[in-house]
């Protein structure tokens, strides 16, 4: 009885505080991106073939070359739950509060607005903070920005303009966010793969 109790209102919690249940997925898919571009990099689980649990998770934790970066993945889902969920809830009540109607017309003037304002803002502050929890200077997370900003923008304007109409135009406003968390799974492999090449692969990648 306890537990369906507990789903149940967990659902209502979800359904009255729309900002947390983006934060839940976005804290679950960008973590998942990280992972899905490790394994396109060849990362595996670490062998401990019947070790203990505690061996295990140090083996899990190990930075070898050939083993999954859990750190890598943490700073997705901190990044993703912490930062882009309630920045993209943000737009998503001011866009939504500025253009009400649900038409093709107004999703296309949203596509176009967020593509000059939300996502070189998001895209800088993904390259910027990401970097810092990296351990990295302020000096070398500008640097990463100057170099990576304008290949992922001339990507993501071939993107994002098609996925916020239709955000914007047929999606109700209650599940924007978890529709737009479900199409960044595949943007967010795309980010992890740019975020970690080396800054004189990124015009060869692109």
């Amino acid at each position: 009885m306890a537990a369906p109790l507990l789903w149940q209102n967990f659902k209502v919690f979800l359904t009255r505080y729309p900002i947390a249940r983006g934060m839940i997925s976005y804290s679950l898919i960008w973590p998942s991106g990280s992972l899905i571009q490790q394994t396109f990099e060849g990362k595996r689980w670490g062998e401990c073939g019947g070790c203990s649990a505690l061996v295990r998770l140090s083996v899990m934790l190990n930075l070898s070359p050939g083993n999954y970066d859990w750190w890598r993945v943490m700073r997705f889902s901190m990044y993703g739950g912490l930062f882009v969920a309630p920045t993209l809830y943000g737009w998503i009540k001011v866009s939504s509060a500025m253009w009400p109607q649900t038409s093709l017309r107004t999703g296309i003037i949203k596509a176009a607005v967020e593509s000059i304002s939300y996502t070189p803002g998001a895209m800088t502050c993904f390259y910027f903070i990401m970097s810092l929890l990296e351990s990295k200077t302020v000096e070398e997370a500008v640097t990463e920005v100057g170099k990576k900003f304008l290949p992922t923008y001339k990507v993501a304007l071939s993107v994002w303009p098609l996925v916020a109409t239709i955000n914007f135009s047929l999606i109700p406003e209650r599940n924007r966010v978890p529709f737009i968390s479900a199409c960044s799974l595949c943007w967010t492999c795309f980010l992890a793969y740019m975020k970690h090449l080396e800054h004189h692969e990124v015009d060869v990648a692109i």
